[in-house]
């Protein structure tokens, strides 16, 4: 596949009102989710609550994308259907977390490496003939004390760049994920100064490994207060600094920049990326969203595992994606919150 096409599927996946969901949940990630509501994580539950997701009318609308678990890409819906072509009868594009997850990084056991390089060729190869179309790969950056080190950004971004450039050679446009963490006390100036050296690193290591920036889509953190700080950002200070530090840091041929939750509440997540398109400043990427529990918490915990609640949890899930679509244009307000009456 040519950087053509790889840059027409990477900006269909940030088309105008819409963005991606991300479903690719691990195998653990997914049985905290279910335990919250009480219901045990089999494949069963899994494949139903995925179904109850991907068979929502209308969700397309505002959907443009799913990234699927290695389990979920291979999955059929109720009626035979593979979930890849649920997802392409309802306009959505279907990509595939590649990644082996984030292990103790050698020598600085406080950081993490992400895993999963080897025989990265053969399963990508696998993945397009079950129909994926694009990529994910994260990195997991923790601020805290003394850390990160450069030598966890430079080897995090190695194996990101790796990681692009095969999914280019196989035609899957790379979701690149370099995750700042907002876990700790951190002020959102010194998450802005590790963002900011991240960013700077990782697209040195693209250019070093001939990665075509119009083929490929970045999954950032926002610039953002840790979780713990005592002085929380309010939405126009997250949108100034967030753009300030992108406008440094990503080149302009990148299409579009898909932002990640990364713990926010749904509203919070919603509210600052609307805070970014409503600004007046001009930016030359599509700022969008690929966001998992900003979009699933309310469907999950209408659904609760209860064919009964299928209907009212699908409302709520086109609810929360149709609230994410109005921010994509900065036209995103707190009435559309109470707009969903009778689900909860």
């Amino acid at each position: 596949m040519n950087t053509q096409q790889l840059n027409a599927i990477a900006s269909a996946l940030v088309a105008p009102g819409k963005g991606i969901l991300a479903a690719d949940e691990s195998s653990g990630t997914i049985k905290k989710r279910f335990d919250s509501i009480n219901i045990e994580s089999t494949e069963a539950n899994r494949q139903a609550y995925r179904q109850m997701l991907f068979t929502t009318q209308g969700v397309g609308e505002f959907v443009s994308g799913v990234i699927l678990f290695d389990e979920t890409i291979r999955q059929m819906a109720d009626d035979g259907r593979p979930f890849v072509d649920v997802l392409k009868s309802q306009g959505a594009i279907s990509g595939i977390k590649v990644d082996a997850g984030a292990k103790p990084l050698a020598n600085s056991p406080d950081e993490k490496i992400t895993e999963g390089l080897d025989g990265l060729r053969d399963r990508l190869n696998e993945y397009i003939s079950l129909g994926a179309k694009f990529t994910k790969w994260r990195a997991v950056i923790t601020i805290g004390d003394g850390i990160p080190s450069d030598y966890c950004i430079r080897a995090n971004a190695e194996a990101l760049a790796r990681y692009a450039a095969l999914s280019q050679e196989a035609g899957l446009v790379p979701i690149v994920e370099p995750e700042v963490l907002m876990d700790g006390n951190h002020t959102i100036e010194r998450c802005y100064d590790v963002t900011e050296r991240t960013l700077h690193v990782v697209f040195d290591a693209l250019h070093y490994h001939h990665v075509s920036l119009e083929g490929m889509l970045l999954k950032p953190n926002m610039v953002i207060s840790g979780n713990a700080c005592s002085t929380q950002a309010a939405p126009e200070e997250v949108a100034e600094q967030t753009v300030r530090c992108f406008m440094r840091t990503v080149p302009a041929a990148v299409p579009g920049i898909v932002f990640l939750s990364g713990g926010q509440s749904n509203e919070q997540a919603t509210a600052n990326l609307n805070a970014m398109n409503a600004m007046a400043e001009k930016h030359p990427w599509q700022l969008s969203f690929s966001y998992g529990r900003a979009l699933q918490d309310p469907p999950l915990k209408t659904w609760l595992g209860q064919a009964g609640n299928v209907e009212k949890a699908q409302k709520a899930f086109h609810h929360r994606a149709k609230c994410n679509s109005a921010a994509r244009d900065g036209s995103y307000s707190d009435a559309m919150e109470r707009e969903l009456v009778g689900v909860g």
